[in-house]
């Protein structure tokens, strides 16, 4: 009898569902604590940043805020078509790609070049202490680098205004002449995020084995040589996909930096997207015509993420997001 009932369970065919089943429930049992850690950040994302989607209608409306947002008139693609020919569009999408390919061309760089140099380091108090010291200035808020800068750039008293005055006996005022605006941004940009902007890139070196640079010394190859050959391709894919959400931002100047630099006699060159909405719709009240404006600064986001990770795959199979 106990020999027909194994023989029947021998032969019971086994559900791949449910042994995959039991298995996603095993290692999400074993790892629960770690799917615990998740919920703040979910609940964070949930609330606001999914949650605020809904009123993204009021793009499309006529919002009168005495009405609500179910009773305002629904005006379609209105919004988008004032915005569109209105004189406005071609000046903030100039200034704000211009500023932006200008960070990325000059910013991004700067920390895998950093991340390079550090790496290079053999002394490790010497490291530690550099490391330090580029980590600084991301913990300081845009508020005191923007006052840093005026203190150090006032065409009175600044302390870099004084020293290029003595020696080319001429003063520049760099905070309120618009050809030194953008460039200004750049420098704070890259003295305030090039030492953070390291860390990514110098986890994904300390996973190369020190076994690849021992061959390649053995095989000759001199310091730039061994960058060249080891040190960028292992962190070429992290590279890419930093690249990648970089582009998704570009639209995305910063709201809190050009703020605070702008002035009356900048504007022309300071005036972005981040800037313009709040003009438009806290300091006018136009909010169904600013959130079209920030609607459409998303989109035009989503469509340079998703092309830039399509050409990153077409010259490497291996890199992208998607």
């Amino acid at each position: 009898m106990r020999q027909e009932v194994s023989t029947e369970v021998l032969e019971k065919p086994i559900s791949s569902k449910n042994v995959k089943k039991k298995s996603k429930q095993k290692y999400f049992w074993q790892y629960k604590y770690l799917y615990l850690m998740l919920l703040p950040g979910l609940i964070y994302f949930a609330v606001f940043r999914y949650a605020p989607m809904y009123g993204i209608q009021i793009a499309f409306r006529n919002y009168v805020p005495f009405l609500g947002m179910h009773s305002s008139e629904w005006v379609g693609l209105e919004q988008f078509r004032q915005f569109f020919s209105s004189p406005d569009f071609g000046r903030i999408m100039f200034n704000t790609l211009f500023i932006s390919f200008l960070s990325v061309a000059v910013s991004f760089p700067i920390p895998v070049l950093l991340a390079i140099l550090l790496n290079e380091l053999r002394h490790a108090v010497y490291k530690k202490l550099i490391q330090t010291f580029i980590y600084i200035p991301h913990f300081l808020s845009w508020t005191i680098v923007v006052g840093l800068t005026h203190v150090l750039f006032s065409i009175n008293g600044g302390a870099v205004t004084e020293i290029l005055a003595s020696i080319f006996g001429e003063r520049i005022d760099f905070l309120a002449n618009p050809n030194w605006f953008r460039p200004m941004i750049i420098l704070q940009q890259v003295w305030k995020g090039a030492g953070w902007g390291t860390i990514i890139f110098l986890a994904a070196l300390s996973r190369v084995s020190p076994e690849q640079y021992e061959a390649a010394i053995v095989d000759g190859a001199g310091r730039f040589r061994r960058i060249w050959h080891v040190t960028l391709p292992a962190i070429r894919p992290t590279i890419v996909i930093m690249l990648i959400l970089t582009m998704g931002s570009v639209l995305s100047t910063g709201f809190d930096q050009l703020f605070l630099m702008t002035n009356s006699l900048n504007r022309s060159v300071a005036d972005v997207f981040d800037t313009y909405v709040y003009q438009m719709g806290i300091t006018q009240a136009a909010y169904s015509y600013s959130a079209a404006v920030g609607l459409f600064k998303s989109v035009v986001g989503i469509i340079l993420i998703v092309s830039t990770d399509f050409i990153a795959k077409k010259v490497d199979p291996d890199s992208g997001l998607f």
